[in-house]
């Protein structure tokens, strides 16, 4: 059998839109200036269900998006019809950066049938649809989370033997401006490689190869953890190192809003 996922282009999805074990996702949210659920009420792919961020972000953690607790994530999938066997698409409109962290929380759960539409809804050549579908209420289960996968303040504080990367536009990453947290910078010895690097012109993934390359010269051929402001665009890269076929790409959930938020050490400018 085929494997499913990491991501689908807008044909396979005209194609597989109403499978009855297909089921898809608008996770659009934005940080300022618009709201997820109103763009989706505006018009949406066909069949579509939303999801807000909110709704799948936990209250205890580091920074301002904590990973949701198992429950809480279950009964989140539940209200939207997810089952077991479902074969999830998540989308929105920037490339990937937010579905990718419903991409990646679904298998930090257990959940292996995950894709992210690539190019998003700029992809999408239908019609959109104001109809909103009736999600019966599902039977998904969550599986034991993968821990391993999330590190905390103390483990990137003592991280050694792989690259710390930072997501963030690179202005933010040399503390030229900050306008969410409390400090502008990065997290001392940390690499900048900005998610939006990963997209090609027309706002698709780049292929494997040319992802893999630019993990090479990062470093991150064996594994890499990765950072963002909150923890949601750096599953961008965990998104991209599975698509490039490299192992070990790990994420600092409470990212920059938790590390300054901190006592802790804070490095502006290019890096060496």
């Amino acid at each position: 059998m085929k494997r499913f996922g990491p991501l689908v282009d807008a044909g396979w999805l005209h194609e597989h839109v109403d499978d009855h074990d297909v089921k898809v996702i608008d996770f659009r949210w934005y940080l300022k200036g618009r709201n997820g659920r109103d763009e989706y009420v505006r018009g949406h792919i066909p069949g579509a269900v939303f999801v807000n961020l909110e709704d799948v972000t936990g209250q205890e953690g580091g920074g301002r998006h904590p990973l949701p607790s198992a429950v809480q994530f279950q009964e989140a999938m539940r209200d939207v019809g997810l089952g077991p066997e479902t074969k999830v698409v998540a989308y929105d409109d920037c490339g990937g950066a937010v579905a990718a962290r419903l991409w990646f929380l679904l298998g930090y759960f257990g959940h292996g049938a995950r894709a992210v539409l690539d190019g998003g809804l700029q992809a999408w050549s239908g019609p959109l649809t104001t109809d909103t579908p009736r999600a019966e209420r599902g039977s998904f289960r969550v599986q034991q989370a993968a821990r391993g996968a999330v590190l905390d303040f103390d483990d990137v504080r003592l991280l050694s033997g792989v690259p710390l990367i930072d997501a963030r536009a690179g202005e933010r990453y040399r503390g030229e401006t900050e306008s969410v947290d409390p400090k502008a910078g990065h997290i001392p010895g940390a690499l900048s490689a900005p998610f939006t690097e990963n997209l090609d012109a027309n706002g698709h993934f780049k292929s494997p190869g040319e992802l893999r390359a630019r993990y090479k010269r990062l470093g991150a051929s064996n594994g890499a953890v990765f950072y963002c402001g909150s923890g949601v665009n750096a599953t961008h890269h965990l998104l991209a190192m599975e698509i490039a076929g490299i192992p070990n790409a790990r994420i600092y959930a409470g990212s920059w809003s938790d590390w300054s938020r901190r006592d802790a050490p804070v490095t502006t400018g290019e890096q060496p």
